[in-house]
């Protein structure tokens, strides 16, 4: 597909449209009569400076009364002068309180405040070129007569693209400070009001974000501090706030509030056992199947036992009633029984038993798993020594540890000196050795730091690491609770590619000048190649939070990346290609032109969040692996010309939520785990494997 690039301006004008038009899908809004909602004790929105006299939209007299007009005057720091685009499109002033609409539907008509309504008339958009349009009538907010005088008044006039009609915002640089002190209140089985203190910010809060672990739940306006949510019975969630200014700076994440609603009604019977049972092999793979359950509310999961031990795990809505056990012993004889579980925890009994012997030999692309090691933190990075050792990283406890995996045996070998954790899922993160490391001794590690995400260097000598010897290589890379990336591989031309998230701010990913929301490129020694396509780090962009990162037997690069709620996805990776977010999805729109846009990259592959939330990938003989973490679950992909065919799932629950697969110098797999802890910054509070997988040929 041709990429279509825009000139930095229009990257400029894009980033602010972006956030003058945010909107929140899928969930009530803070409009909303249903839901509780708290004004902001603080000053909100932004100044809007008009191009042609360089003086500010002010409310005249600075009166709060219906029907005042605007006009343009010396720019201040009072209320009168701070407006604020809701996601609903409102254009409000005073903190929210006052909400601005034309006097008269007709060209020449007095922009004048009301109060809020939600009504059609009080809906406005600001364009690309700085134009404030009137949804309702297209009409453009103008200085009349293209006075620049203090006192001039404001009306709506045809949009002429005149330099009376266009708005900028103040540069603005600073982030608004961390959201504090939340609060719920209201909960229920299926709702519940989250309320905070508010932010503060140099130029006003526009936004606040709402989240759970990583997930957008909802964008509301900078003058509320109350909203309501939309949960689901029995799930534990964790919530947390950005702020967000006009210009886009978006605050670090507000600390971590956890929500576990009951359930909406009471429920103790059990569902009944599972019929029906059998199980078939083929190799030394097991498919066990089975007859669906009833409940009186409804089956949530089916665990799978072999040999009277649980060994997965079959989740959804319905649940699925197959179950595959791949790289089991040849010529061996194994016993499986299911049970079903309702979402309150009530079990059946496990059914009978069935009894299935493995064929003689492997003849299946996954032939055995063996567990090499355990550990209490979360293994995350993890690279292949010359002398068949491996280097992990733990993210949390922030050290480094040696395994060889013959004996199972761990050493320490240091901890990665300014790394901080972001209480979510900043840390220590990706690894990869230099390509001459038998010479040189790098060891290349990507960092959250106290101030951003960066790419260092230090040497591996002599068993340990030579903390003295560290250079920041990359530093500025935003962070933020969420949304860090942190993957690192090097290419066939020995440049170190990096994948970085739009640390909760996705106007990152389509800005140019920003490390953020990218996959980057430099040179081993941290400079920038000078044949990337924008003349600095940047190799591509309009990424969410890309993780994983590996190259197929003809030196291309394939990545996986997180989606919010609605798609996980897989691309394969172009010199300058933007891959969308956040107007795409995966395939799904979300703003903006959408998916449709001209010059994005549509993905390979996408997955479901609930069956994917993948991290990390490998590449064994052009066959893709991809570890998922939600989805508990390892896709094989055959690379097929540019896409990905023949997709099997292995491990579908058998050793819960997936982080990193690396290729071992053999041709099979290293395969980690990230079962507990992994939505904190917790030293270790796991208990996580790695294990070792025997691929067939």
């Amino acid at each position: 597909m041709h990429v279509r690039r825009l000139p930095l301006a229009a990257h400029r004008a894009a980033l602010a449209l972006l956030f003058a038009t945010t909107i929140a899908c899928g969930v009530k809004t803070e409009n909303d009569p249903e839901l509780s909602t708290q004004t902001a004790a603080v000053t909100s929105g932004t100044r809007l400076i008009g191009v042609q006299s360089g003086r500010c939209l002010d409310v005249s007299q600075n009166s709060q009364t219906s029907g005042q007009g605007l006009n343009i005057y010396d720019c201040h720091a009072q209320a009168n002068q701070r407006f604020l685009f809701t996601p609903e499109g409102e254009l409000r002033v005073f903190d929210g309180a006052w909400c601005v609409q034309p006097a008269t539907a007709s060209a020449g008509g007095r922009a004048v405040i009301s109060a809020c309504t939600g009504a059609a008339n009080q809906r406005w958009v600001r364009n690309t070129n700085g134009a404030v349009v009137h949804t309702a009538t297209s009409l453009c907010l103008d200085v009349s007569g293209q006075a620049t005088a203090n006192s001039s008044p404001v009306v709506v006039w045809n949009c002429n693209g005149q330099t009376n009609q266009q708005w900028s915002l103040p540069v603005d640089t600073q982030p608004p400070t961390v959201p504090t002190g939340l609060t719920l209140s209201n909960v229920t089985c299926n709702s519940a009001t989250l309320t905070w203190s508010p932010s503060t910010d140099n130029e006003g809060v526009a936004f606040y974000d709402v989240y759970h672990d990583g997930q957008h739940m909802k964008a509301v306006s900078g003058a509320v501090v109350s909203t309501g949510l939309t949960v689901v019975p029995g799930a534990t969630w964790g919530l947390y706030v950005n702020a967000r200014d006009a210009a886009g700076n978006v605050s670090q994440g507000s600390a971590t509030l956890t929500i576990t609603p009951p359930q909406c009604q009471v429920d103790t019977q059990a569902p009944s056992i599972p019929t029906g049972v059998t199980a078939t092999a083929l190799g030394t793979s097991v498919t066990v199947s089975w007859t669906a359950s009833t409940d009186n509310v409804g089956v949530s999961a089916y665990d799978v036992f072999r040999g009277g031990v649980k060994i997965g795990t079959v989740s959804g809505s319905p649940p699925g009633t197959t179950f595959v056990d791949s790289g089991l012993s040849p010529n061996t004889t194994y016993a499986y029984a299911v049970l079903a579980r309702d979402a309150q925890a009530n079990a059946s009994a496990q059914s009978s038993a069935v009894t299935v012997t493995t064929g003689q030999a492997c003849t299946n692309d996954v032939c055995s798993v063996s567990q090499v090691a355990t550990d209490t933190d979360i293994p995350w990075g993890l690279v292949n020594l010359p002398d068949g050792s491996v280097l992990y990283g733990r993210r949390d406890a922030q050290n480094i540890v040696r395994l060889d995996p013959a004996t199972g045996q761990k050493t320490s070998v240091g901890v990665v000196p300014n790394v901080q954790s972001t209480d979510g899922e900043g840390g220590l993160m990706g690894l990869a050795l230099s390509p001459s490391f038998a010479t040189d001794s790098w060891l290349y590690v990507m960092h959250t730091s106290p101030t951003d995400n960066r790419i260092v260097r230090l040497k591996y000598e002599n068993g340990a690491l030579n903390t003295s010897s560290l250079q920041v290589l990359l530093s500025g890379i935003g962070r933020n609770k969420f949304h860090n990336g942190g993957r690192l591989r090097f290419g066939p031309d020995g440049k170190l590619y990096a994948s970085t998230g739009d640390a909760q701010n996705g106007a990152y990913a389509q800005d140019l000048n920003n490390l953020a929301g990218k996959v980057l490129r430099l040179n081993a020694d941290g400079t920038r190649p000078s044949d990337n396509p924008f003349g600095n780090y940047v190799w591509s962009y309009g990424h969410r939070n890309p993780q994983g990162l590996a190259f197929d037997s003809q030196g291309r690069l394939w990545e996986q990346e997180f989606g919010n709620s609605v798609m996980d996805e897989t691309n394969l990776i172009q010199r300058g290609g933007n891959y969308g977010w956040p107007n795409c999805e995966g395939t799904v729109s979300q703003g903006g032109s959408g998916c449709a846009t001209a010059g994005y990259i549509a993905p390979k592959r996408t997955y479901s969040t609930a069956e994917g939330s993948c991290s990390g990938i490998a590449v064994v003989r052009d066959v893709l692996y991809v570890a998922c973490a939600r989805g508990s679950r390892l896709y094989r992909e055959v690379i097929s010309g540019t896409e990905l065919t023949n997709v099997q799932q292995f491990f579908v629950g058998t050793y819960g939520r997936l982080r990193t697969v690396e290729p071992t110098p053999d041709g099979n797999l290293w395969m980690t785990t990230t079962n507990q802890g992994d939505k904190d910054s917790i030293p270790d509070n796991s208990n996580e494997k790695i294990f070792r997988v025997v691929l067939g040929q």
